[in-house]
């Protein structure tokens, strides 16, 4: 990078992270660190919401994901409106009225304080893990830029956010988050527009979706059922809205963020606008992957895009070969703009016959191109068994870092860091707030001051940040960042769902036939999981309603004494 864009993400980090300090001042009884006195409006928490959501991995990960795969994960967030019509109706009053700090305080009143620690348990376990992938995210960014170690980026982004969270508690996280999303909104716009402005000239918008669309990049809707498929309507409609329902709903890290509200009604406005806001957003940033597709149609990408594996495979004794290959891509590539040049020609005087010819050329160049990349991963799994094959993450910050005027190449490299600093300092109040409200307070020491709490709640965030530093170590190994964070979600989502559900809506069955329904749907949904029987997304279903089913039976069929000698 430039000595301008170092400068410009210094400034934007330290701007955002001084104004979340500076708003945050006062935060010094527990109500203040965990809910913010309960005090924000609706847009703030709205933006705040997304914040939360849209980590860096969507930012990084999500673009990757449609130069790869297409449109389709759009699909994943059709059931989100309908989430939150369910939220503002039934969590959200339900919450507020009981005033509590964390979702799992309910369920000690509904049912017994081991239903409660299950599920706060189930949370820690899931968003400890799923905070570890969000810090490794702009790790990669910074570890490619500086050439370093990717172990000391991660420290030192991790120290950052754990900073500035243990300082100023939620307020300080909804105040940054508010401000990062305003500029995250128009960077990504910036960069969508500065893609189509770099095409070559006679190539337009239109003719670069086209392009993509005869590669099969442009497939938002998939109408076919099909379990094992993870992106169709159906399983964005119904093991999306599960999934949805249960991180809105159960997650802390969001309902911390809509706790925050001055009233009921300031809640579900936030909601609400998240859920009109979001599905048009992500359908964005997947466009701005598909337009990055079609750029590298007539500009050479790398044969792959992660320069740290390339470097190990370099300095092996396979470097002949994988230099020759690359030789060989750069002639395939050749004969893959060429293609792509007639198509857009043929496209611009709607030539049919020539269209045909030209798509037929282009298929075969690119599947050369394929074909070609396939071996040079081949040769790097051959030198490294655990070398990281999955180069979606890079796609975008290659594009950014190699194409961008300078300026906006560090804006929108804050802008990776702002989404992981929104997401990561949310996740590690919720899961202080959970630690100290739901084990330390409940369990540990009933009768403690205010500020013996908060002094808790900024041990249990340091704690929290240094496992989850630890798991960002290991997130290198998950693939794509965002299917990863989510894949791990719909292991544990759906279960804690479905004890949300029986709280709410059967009221008559007992605490000890919900505790047992959730271990043994937990296990139905590892089962499924390991076994690849479906589509990640239907775990969440699956879980939700299996926790229903079986502890509606077991409250029919087990003798009152039979299940309390099974929960105990």
């Amino acid at each position: 990078m430039s000595v301008i864009d170092w400068i410009v993400l210094a400034v934007t980090l330290l701007v955002i992270i001084a104004y979340g300090i500076y708003k945050s001042s006062g935060s010094k009884n527990l109500d203040q660190y965990l809910v913010g006195g309960r005090s924000l409006p609706w847009y703030h928490i709205g933006l705040s919401v997304m914040a939360t959501q849209a980590s860096a991995i969507t930012f990084l990960s999500a673009p990757g994901l449609a130069y790869s795969d297409g449109m389709r994960f759009v699909q994943f967030y059709f059931g989100l409106p309908l989430a939150m019509v369910v939220l503002c109706i039934t969590f959200v009053p339900i919450f507020h009225k009981l005033r509590v700090y964390t979702a799992y305080e309910y369920l000690e009143q509904r049912f017994d304080l081991k239903t409660r620690a299950l599920t706060a348990f189930l949370f820690l376990i899931q968003r400890g893990l799923s905070t570890g992938i969000t810090i490794y995210a702009p790790s990669i960014i910074l570890s490619a830029i500086l050439q370093i170690n990717v172990v000391y980026t991660t420290l030192f982004i991790g120290t950052l956010v754990i900073v500035y969270t243990v300082w100023g508690g939620t307020k300080a996280v909804s105040y940054t988050q508010m401000l990062q999303m305003s500029i995250i909104f128009a960077g990504m716009f910036l960069a969508g527009v500065l893609v189509v402005m770099m095409l070559p000239d006679g190539v337009h918008f239109k003719n670069s979706l086209q392009i993509a669309g005869k590669l099969g990049r442009i497939n938002a809707i998939d109408w076919k059922f099909d379990a094992k498929n993870q992106y169709n309507v159906w399983s964005g409609l119904i093991g999306g809205f599960f999934l949805q329902l249960s991180y809105f709903g159960t997650d802390q890290s969001q309902v911390g963020r809509y706790l925050t509200g001055s009233s009921v009604g300031q809640s579900r406005l936030g909601l609400l606008m998240n859920g009109l806001i979001k599905i048009p957003m992500q359908f964005l940033i997947l466009l701005i992957g598909v337009l990055v597709f079609s750029f590298y149609q007539f500009n050479q990408p790398p044969m792959f895009f992660n320069k740290n594996e390339v470097d190990q495979v370099k300095k092996s004794r396979y470097a002949t070969q994988y230099h020759t290959l690359e030789k060989q891509y750069a002639d395939a590539f050749k004969q893959r703009k060429e293609a792509a040049t007639k198509l857009t020609e043929a496209l611009n005087t709607n030539n049919n016959d020539a269209i045909y010819f030209a798509e037929g050329r282009l298929h075969a160049a690119q599947a050369q191109t394929d074909t070609l990349r396939n071996r040079g991963i081949a040769l790097m799994k051959q030198n490294n068994k655990l070398a990281d094959v999955n180069d979606t993450n890079y796609v975008f910050l290659n594009f950014v870092t190699h194409y961008l005027p300078r300026g906006l190449i560090g804006l929108l490299i804050a802008i990776v860091f702002l989404a992981s600093m929104g997401s990561t300092a949310s996740a590690l109040n919720s899961l202080a707030s959970t630690t100290v409200i739901d084990i330390y307070k409940r369990v540990i020491n009933k009768n403690a001051t205010d500020g013996q709490y908060v002094t808790a709640s900024r041990l249990a965030t340091v704690f929290w940040g240094i496992i989850c530093l630890l798991m960002a170590l290991y997130a290198g190994q998950l693939g794509n960042l965002l299917e990863a964070v989510n894949k791990l979600g719909s292991y544990i989502y759906g279960v804690i769902l479905g004890v949300f559900v029986v709280a709410f809506y059967l009221k008559k069955i007992r605490g000890n036939a919900v505790f047992i329904a959730a271990l043994f749907a937990e296990v139905i949904v590892i089962y499924c999981g390991y076994t690849e029987t479906m589509a990640y997304l239907w775990l969440n279903a699956i879980g939700c309603l299996s926790v229903v089913l079986l502890a509606w039976l077991a409250d029919k069929l087990l003798p009152k004494s039979l299940a309390d000698s099974l929960a105990s």
